[in-house]
């Protein structure tokens, strides 16, 4: 079984240490501990939680058949006469979007506004990396 340190979970999900330690603290999310004392988290867990987090109501403003949903601040937004490309920041993730000017102008979109990338694509490549960042994904018992 695969098991996460609370700061492996923290960078995989984007969000603080502190935020996994409240919601483990809250019974929100279960963690146990390793033969060193460390609290860490079984993975098919963490993906139950994530999976519950995404099914709870709001975020959305719309139904859609897009199920990735990336929310995040506008951090760049260049502009020309037709078109105009919109960098967002979600998470850890940089997000790139090229579309129209007229789309960007009637979104309001601008350095610090809040938007959703929104991706629907046929293809997605997955990918496992040779050496995980920090030891992450242990696995053991």
């Amino acid at each position: 079984m695969t098991m996460f340190r609370m700061g492996e979970a923290a960078e995989l999900l984007g969000v603080s240490v502190d935020t996994v330690r409240r919601w483990v603290d809250a019974g929100r999310l279960d963690a146990s501990r390793d033969g060193h004392g460390h609290r860490v988290i079984d993975g098919v867990d963490l993906a139950a939680f994530v999976r519950a987090q995404a099914a709870e109501p709001g975020g959305r403003a719309e139904e859609s058949s897009a199920r990735n949903r990336l929310p995040g601040i506008v951090t760049a937004v260049v502009k020309d006469a037709v078109m105009a490309q919109v960098d967002i920041q979600a998470g850890p993730f940089r997000l790139v979007s090229l579309m129209s000017r007229e789309a960007v102008d009637h979104l309001g979109l601008e350095v610090g506004s809040v938007a959703v990338a929104v991706i629907k694509s046929t293809t997605v490549v997955v990918e496992k990396p040779i050496t995980a960042v920090g030891s992450r994904g242990r696995v053991g018992s």
